[in-house]
């Protein structure tokens, strides 16, 4: 439990004082309503399940930018 509180203060740190990585996790969020927004319409189109499905990809692929970055930062901190 302690280190899920590190990481998310971690995180919160970073949000606010790395540009980067708060690019990288607004970018995130959009993507996140994007996809929220294409699975509201019930039963999709392929273009719509073609169109999830990259705009997932591109989702996890932030993601792992963003967990780069804070592993960075918990490395720097421990040494």
């Amino acid at each position: 439990m302690e280190n899920r509180t590190q990481d998310a203060e971690l995180k919160a740190h970073l949000l606010a004082t790395n540009e980067q990585f708060r690019a990288l996790a607004e970018q995130h969020a959009q993507l996140k309503s994007k996809i929220q927004a294409i699975e509201s319409h019930g039963l999709l189109s392929s273009e719509d399940e073609l169109e999830e499905q990259r705009l997932k990809k591109l989702k996890l692929r932030l993601k792992d930018q963003m967990n780069a970055i804070l592993e960075q930062h918990k490395h720097a901190s421990v040494h």
